[in-house]
């Protein structure tokens, strides 16, 4: 039995969030931030491995509030600074800007960490590089959020381009995450049980897309789907890190239904709360029962 649940690679993001109606918030962020509370607090064994200036973000700190995550601490020379203009009350339609990128990911610095999943949660293309995947894979089972490989910076903002190598690196992946823009983005689809099929044909083994109404789960057999029931949307930054990371550790123990089940009520209260999630899994299977 490996000592963790999961290990959660990716950058702390410095953030500063601009709500539609001009509120902003100055936050520390990034998936592997919201990926490691929404883990650590609904029970899993958790590792994270978190990259920042060290001399700007006091790592061991920003993660201090789940008491179940073991933090290892990589310093990098810069950090990732962001800024997410929001326009829409919705919050489906943002602007971000990026200020500065972290030093990439090397496979030497990864710590020898027993866990049974390997989460590759960056933030934008260069992150996490090619080669991490087949590292991940020698040593895990690979999760992949694939805004890490599709998010670029240019010019100080973020856009999208296709993941190149995705045909030779997919075959290396159990977990795969997308959102319902990315998956067009990477298989040209709008549909999005389409993209999925699409996306285990390209060698990913369990593909998990989400979007604003419902997540949606392939494995090769069957679509899977649950409504998202979340009663305000003040918590949205976050969404799809939580859904994953609920996901991916409820499958190391439940099937695909009841795992997905799970997830999205965890996504659905953690929407109704700004930040990360800090509450516990008797809180989300109290929701659970009320919603679903």
């Amino acid at each position: 039995m490996s000592q963790f649940d999961s290990l959660i690679i990716g950058e702390v993001a410095q953030d500063t969030n601009v709500d539609y109606d001009g509120t902003t918030v100055h936050a520390v962020g990034g998936a592997v931030y919201y990926s490691g509370f929404a883990a650590a607090n609904t029970g899993h064994k958790t590792a994270v491995l978190p990259k920042a200036d060290t001399a700007q973000v006091d790592l061991a700190a920003a993660f201090a509030p789940a008491p179940n995550v073991t933090v290892y601490p990589l310093h990098s020379r810069t950090s990732f600074v962001t800024k997410n203009v929001y326009h829409t009350p919705d919050r489906e339609r943002r602007t971000s800007t990026v200020d500065s990128v972290i030093e990439p990911y090397r496979t030497e610095e990864v710590p020898d960490i027993d866990a049974a999943i390997w989460h590759l949660a960056g933030l934008a293309a260069g992150d996490i590089p090619n080669e991490m995947i087949p590292f991940a894979a020698r040593h895990a089972m690979v999760a992949i959020d694939v805004q890490t490989m599709l998010r670029w910076v240019e010019n100080g903002g973020m856009v999208y381009h296709d993941w190149a190598e995705k045909k030779e690196l997919l075959p290396y992946v159990r977990f795969l995450k997308t959102d319902a823009a990315e998956a067009e983005i990477l298989t040209g689809l709008t549909d999005r049980a389409e993209a999925a099929r699409q996306l285990y044909q390209w060698g990913a083994k369990e593909i998990l897309i989400t979007h604003n109404t419902e997540v949606l789960v392939y494995d090769g057999r069957e679509i899977y789907t649950c409504p998202i029931r979340a009663r305000n949307l003040s918590g949205r930054t976050g969404r799809g890190d939580t859904t994953f990371a609920g996901y991916i550790n409820e499958r190391l123990t439940a099937d695909i239904p009841t795992a997905l089940r799970f997830a999205t009520a965890l996504v659905s209260l953690k929407m109704e709360t700004p930040g990360p999630f800090t509450g516990t899994r008797a809180d989300v299977d109290a929701y659970l029962k009320e919603f679903y």
